[in-house]
């Protein structure tokens, strides 16, 4: 089993993740209102797809999310594409995101991680913010499968488990990447009700700690949240775990999930200020979820540099 994420952070000590995709591709004006979101640029403009990834390479990011988040099998099956066209998407997705990277000029190693998104995603009604769902252990199996097999077919360095809300889905997750895919990695990142709490109401230290001893997760953390939930929910995290922390929040503007509209904060504290803190408090990773952008992610790169 490789370890990629360990490996770049024993040479580097911390890493920039990337920052959002949806909100580049609305900049770009690319139709993201349907309910496969930003997964339905991938069929609808795999260039702009491939352009946000480069801009953020060429921010600084040493890592990249493939834009799977939304991008299942299920979803696409709803829009009237079968299993067989789906997978290709999902696998031409991780070709995008190889591209940028491979095409990037700065010379240092970066990754691709495969974002599977959780089932409260695929429900596309702010399901993935309060976890309220319940499947067994081998629904969420079935769920997940397909779409890990085609990132993992496709060459992902790793998973990105992300903006999970529901501690039983991240369990059955942890248990099909152990099953069907024992020479790759992830990394968990919990969507939170508060910094002590996931969505669907568990403890974030009990979840976290039920990770430690899982040679296959490489990181744990939160996203998909406010900026000013990170720090004491990183100090919920460290003392629960002894894995590297990750985090990247959103850019501190509110989203309704009812509306699905945001609300500008702007009133946000910036990533200068923050990431310091984030570093002291024990994150190795950061980078950026919804409404941030390429010059968030090298306002990140800057911080972090400054901290190296």
């Amino acid at each position: 089993m490789q370890n990629p994420l360990t490996n770049l952070l024993n040479q580097r000590h911390y890493l920039v993740n990337d920052g959002a995709m949806g909100t580049e591709l609305d900049r770009r004006g690319v139709d993201t209102n349907n309910s496969l979101w930003s997964a339905l640029a991938l069929t609808s403009d795999p260039d702009a797809v491939q352009a946000v990834h480069a801009d953020y390479f060429a921010a600084g990011a040493d890592i990249a999310t493939t834009n799977t988040y939304q991008a299942t099998p299920q979803g696409f099956a709803q829009q009237g594409i079968d299993h067989q066209v789906s997978s290709k998407i999902i696998t031409e997705a991780v070709a995008l995101a190889q591209v940028a990277r491979d095409s990037a000029t700065r010379s240092q190693e970066r990754l691709v991680a495969g974002s599977v998104g959780p089932y409260g995603a695929f429900l596309a009604d702010g399901s993935e913010y309060t976890g309220k769902y319940q499947l067994s252990p081998v629904q969420y199996h079935d769920f997940h499968l397909m779409r890990m097999r085609a990132l993992a077919a496709a060459g992902v360095d790793l998973f990105a488990f992300e903006t999970q809300p529901n501690n039983d889905e991240v369990t059955a997750l942890v248990e099909l990447l152990g099953q069907e895919f024992p020479d790759l990695t992830a990394w968990v990142s919990f969507s939170i009700s508060d910094a002590h709490h996931l969505a669907d109401g568990t403890p974030l230290a009990r979840a976290a700690a039920a990770l430690n001893d899982n040679p296959q997760i490489e990181a744990v953390g939160v996203n998909c949240t406010n900026m000013s939930m990170i720090a004491p929910a990183l100090r919920v995290l460290r003392r629960a775990t002894e894995k590297p922390l990750i985090v990247y929040p959103n850019n501190g503007d509110t989203y309704n999930p009812s509306s699905k509209t945001w609300v500008t904060n702007p009133h946000a504290a910036s990533f200068t200020d923050l990431v310091p803190e984030w570093v002291t408090a024990g994150a190795a990773i950061i980078g950026g979820c919804c409404r941030t952008s390429p010059t968030d992610i090298a306002t990140i790169r800057v911080a972090i540099d400054e901290l190296e």
